[in-house]
């Protein structure tokens, strides 16, 4: 086998470590640091993690050979402490990696420290908190030093072995942090013994605690070279110890913080305890035992002689044996012993002159198959690197319960494998066998492994697991005849994980495959349910109609993802079944067209209904009309057939008078078809709702004349909705009076009684004249005097208003006439210093130009002028240029017009006399007159000053748009010459 291939491998790191220094006897590591003490009293200290190193004469001032017996380094590599042992006894020594001189610890003098326990959870490089220190005489001491005072803190005796004194040689402590304080866990063994120590609290408080009580430990007794204990460390975490004894190496894990209390309170933290006897390695009759001991994740390196045993530690096989290149003059003494470097993840071995490194190379890459040798199958899957080692540890379980006849635990394991036996080969090895129960587990089981993607596959299995459950449940069916009316847990427990099962698989299943299947083996109900998995609505529908499950049907109908179709299709069905269901639910689904509905409402109606039943389409119906307000002429005219078919009419005429697009501006009164309304209230005889039909069409004559069949007090209220025809309203009352006086049966005089009495009641519309063809021709005159006299008053009051009129009217005109006689004579007086209100010039200067006075009426030389009541005046040319110039363009263009005439036709001769107009008669109008008369209309119908026209400009802008040139020719504007100088002056 390739080196690469050893998990553990050895390299020499230095040949002459100690520099002449003497020969090694002791070593210790930490966090890539190495101190090593020599036999002539040096402690030597490789840092290879700065690649730097020193070394420290411990025997200066000591008589003597000196030698180092042990030495210690904290995890971090930073504390060092060394016993050196000469004839004047031992001392003990601390030195910190940034000190050039060691402190001696005064108060250990001439003691052996033996091992040191570090506190690995809270020691830092500046401070090394408690520590432990174990004795060659079995007594344990607390220390702690601050490298900033450059001396110990303190030195305090914790605990003495009495019972059986004997020196510790291996010791190690761990500290877990608590809610109620810092809980120590501490471990010390001697040749014999392995002392366990724990407790909350100070140190010395701990152990002074076992005073009264006993305290732990494990007897293993033998002869060994060392007894060494020894922590491997993970994630600065002890889990695992073992302990280099006489009887063999006892280890196990250990699991700080568990609750697992003695009976006494003290925590047992050590968990899988055992025992490595020494036999299982041997290579002879008596073996020789180990010199020295490291522990690695899954292994034990033993130090046998001069080579290193690795022994797995699940297993306790030997896996390795590791040799050393030693000098001829190394070799007579061996490798002295082994330690190990728990932040570095590195093992060293020394002798009298060289370190050789021991690596470590993924010792867990074959942990799989030592527990899968051991059957602790839970461990090797977790150990397992990849798919193809999962797969044999799945086989080995799956072979071992096939072979068991466990077959549905072996079919677990086989759906588990994906590469070391094909799916055709497991199938085959449960069809070979009839296990059919078996089979379907594996193939749900294999339907969980696999991945999305694997679509085919998927669709596949499912289909056969479908299969499966079909004739499994047959099976159960013929064992017992019974299984369905008992209540078959069995049987029932299947149909429930079976139903499961495609609610699970119904995207993978093909759904006409799995239907047919279903149908084939008669399963109805599983058919509907798989149905509604799929969201097959209709076979769901036909199902639970067919069953008279209208109920079930109308929830089927009430889902979220059911088309609307569906309720128009089976709504007859449905309102045959439960009337009242269907039109609760069609009440409660709010994307109905009631329209569609209309066939299924048909159906219903023409089925008899007691008198007194609830009839439900009526009552669906008035919902739609009332509560959704719909406009449907359809729901309208089945809503007035179905209350026509009633007895009581009542219904029907609140219906009929009933607005339904009152809300709408402009919108109809009413939906329904009323012609259709009329036949069918004629062919139900339903005689007032076709009054008000024919009244509704304005039909009023034939209202009336069918309302004196039913109730003349109907026909007059009627008759008496006429209002804005007088004629008509006057013809109904005629037919009203015709009915009542030929239907009238009692004496003549009573006869006439009572029709003079309906006269009243036409508030004086009719007349008696008006009725009197109504009665017979033998009628005499005198039963009629009252009537005729009161009528003959009222039309000589009638005369006497209109004589009384017509004299107002006579003195209206003649008011009129005197009015227009004394307009002729009106006049106003203007003051000789007047002034034109555009011109400004004198009203009654002397005109220079008179050519524009021609066809206007002038006095004198003077040009013509208007003058208004307001005392404004004007002269006649300014007038008109200011009237045109503000008025709108048409106007001002037809007043040119005029003007334009009027100078034309004053061309023309005229009589004028005095500068004054002859006096022409009124009669004869000449068509200048005419157009001055319009002249003047136009522009002097009112002041321009004081009428409309001024009132128009307020809403005109001050500067028109044709004065915006003139406007922007006064604008200041800057002009800034590059010639142009400023002068600043001094204010």
């Amino acid at each position: 086998m390739e080196r690469r291939h050893h998990v553990f491998s050895v390299d020499l790191l230095e040949r002459y470590a100690t520099k002449g220094r003497g020969a090694i006897t002791c070593m210790a590591t930490g966090n890539d640091v190495i101190v090593l003490g020599t036999n002539k009293g040096w402690v030597i200290r490789h840092d290879f993690g700065v690649g730097d190193s020193y070394d420290i004469d411990l025997s200066v001032g000591r008589p003597g050979e000196q030698s180092i017996h042990k030495v210690f380094v904290d995890p971090g590599g930073s504390h060092c402490i060394a016993t050196v042992i000469g004839s004047s006894g031992a001392d003990t020594y601390y030195t910190h990696a940034k000190w050039t001189k060691p402190r001696i610890l005064s108060k250990l003098k001439g003691l052996v420290v033996n091992a040191v326990a570090w506190n690995r959870q809270h020691i830092t490089e500046a401070s090394t908190r408690e520590i432990i220190l174990g004795t060659d005489n079995g007594q344990l001491y607390e220390m702690a030093v601050d490298v900033k005072d450059k001396m110990e803190k303190y030195i305090k005796l914790l605990f003495e072995l009495k019972e059986l004194p004997e020196a510790f040689t291996g010791l190690q402590m761990e500290t877990a942090s608590m809610h109620n304080g810092t809980r120590f866990y501490v471990m010390a063994v001697t040749p014999t013994r392995l002392y366990s120590f724990t407790g909350i609290g100070s140190l010395d408080a701990i152990f002074a605690s076992y005073v009264d009580r006993t305290v732990h430990f494990m007897e293993l007794p033998g002869e060994i070279p060392n007894s060494e204990l020894h922590f491997f460390i993970q994630q600065r975490r002890a889990v695992h110890f073992a302990w280099l004894s006489g009887a063999g190496i006892y280890h196990g894990d250990l699991k700080f913080g568990a609750q697992h209390s003695s009976p006494n309170g003290d925590e047992n933290f050590v968990e899988n305890k055992a025992l490595l006897d020494y036999s299982k390695f041997s290579e002879g009759v008596e073996g020789v035992k180990p010199t020295s001991l490291a522990i690695s994740e899954f292994h034990f390196l033993l130090l046998i002689g001069n080579k290193v045993k690795v022994v797995n530690r699940i297993s306790e096989q030997i896996v390795e044996e590791l040799y050393f290149d030693q000098t001829s003059d190394a070799v007579s003494r061996g490798i002295i012993g082994l330690c190990s470097d728990a932040s570095a993840g590195l093992f060293y071995a020394y002798d009298q002159n060289s370190i050789f490194q021991v690596s470590v190379n993924d010792e867990g890459r074959d942990m799989w198959k030592v527990y899968l040798d051991l059957k602790e199958y839970a461990a090797a899957l977790a150990s397992c690197r990849d798919a193809l080692q999962r797969d044999q540890v799945y086989l080995v379980q799956a072979e071992a319960a096939f072979v068991a006849k466990e077959f549905l635990r072996a079919a677990s394991f086989y759906a588990k494998i994906n590469y070391v036996l094909s799916f055709e080969e497991i199938s085959l090895k449960f069809i070979s066998i009839g296990e059919q129960d078996a089979l379907r587990t594996f193939l749900l089981r294999k339907l969980d492994n696999l991945s999305k993607d694997e679509k085919c596959q998927i669709t596949m299995i499912s289909t056969w697991a479908t299969e499966l459950y079909l004739d499994k449940i047959n099976r159960l069916l013929l064992e017992d005849d019974g299984a369905l009316d008992s209540n078959n847990t069995e049987y029932q427990s299947l149909i429930k994980e079976f139903r499961a099962f495609l609610s699970d698989c119904k995207d993978v299943l093909d759904e006409a495959t799995t239907m047919k299947l279903l149908e084939s083996y008669g399963r109805v109900d599983e058919l509907v349910f798989f149905a509604s998995l799929k969201e097959q609505h209709e076979i769901v529908l036909h199902h639970y109609i067919q069953q008279g499950e209208a109920k079930k049907a109308l929830q089927v109908l009430q889902k979220p993802n059911v088309a609307t179709e569906l309720q128009y299709k089976f709504a007859p069905d449905l309102i045959m079944l439960d009337a009242y269901e269907t039109v609760e639910s069609w009440m409660t689904t709010k994307s109905l067209n009631p329209r569609k509905l209309i066939p299924a409402m048909m159906r219903y109606s023409s089925e008899p209904h007691a008198k007194n039943e609830t009839h439900e389409v009526i009552k669906y119906l008035e919902y739609c009309v009332h509560r959704l307000q719909n406009e449907d002429p359809g729901v309208h005219n089945l809503l007035l057939s179905l209350y026509a078919k009633k007895e009581d009419e009542s219904a029907l005429l609140r219906f009929l008078e009933c607005k339904f697009g009152k809300g709408q501006p402009g919108g109809p009164e009413f939906f329904y078809d009323p012609k259709y309304a009329l036949r069918l209230c004629l062919k139900e005889k339903r005689m007032r709702a076709c009054v008000h039909i024919y009244s509704m069409m304005s039909m009023h004559e034939e209202a009336v004349a069918l309302a004196l069949q039913v109730d003349p007090e109907l026909a007059m209220a009627e008759a008496d909705k006429v209002e804005d025809d007088e004629d008509l309203r006057k013809k109904l009352w005629l037919m009203i009076a015709k009915h009542v006086i030929e239907q009238e049966k009692g004496t003549k005089r009573e006869n006439i009684r009572k029709a003079i009495a309906f006269l009243k009641e036409t508030d004086g519309l009719l007349k008696i004249e008006d009725i009197l063809p109504f009665f017979p021709d033998f009628a005499l005159i005198d039963d009629f005097k009252e009537a005729i006299c009161s009528s003959l008053e009222d039309y000589n009051e009638q005369i006497e208003k209109l004589k009384q009129e017509m004299n107002d009217a006579t003195r209206g005109a003649d008011n009129i006439r005197n009015d227009i006689s004394a307009l002729a004579q009106r006049y106003t007086v203007i003051d000789r210093d007047e002034e034109c209100g555009v011109c400004r010039r004198k009203i009654l200067n002397v005109g220079g130009d008179y050519r524009m006075t021609t066809g206007y009426m002038a006095v004198g030389p003077m040009a013509p002028f208007y003058v208004f009541p307001c005392g404004h005046a004007f002269h006649a040319q300014c007038l008109i240029a200011h009237v045109t110039r503000c008025t709108n363009q048409a106007q001002a263009e037809y007043i040119l017009d005029l003007q334009k005439q009027l100078t034309l036709l004053g061309a023309e001769p005229k009589n004028v006399s005095n500068g004054g107009l002859s006096e022409e008669p009124l009669a004869s109008v000449t068509p200048m007159h005419k157009i001055r008369s319009q002249l003047d209309d136009a522009v002097a119908s009112d002041c321009p000053f004081c009428g409309d026209l001024m009132i128009r400009e307020i809403s005109l802008p001050f500067i028109l748009p044709e004065e915006a040139e003139e406007s922007e020719s006064w604008e200041i504007k800057p002009h800034n010459h590059p010639s142009q100088r400023s002068l600043s002056l001094a204010v």
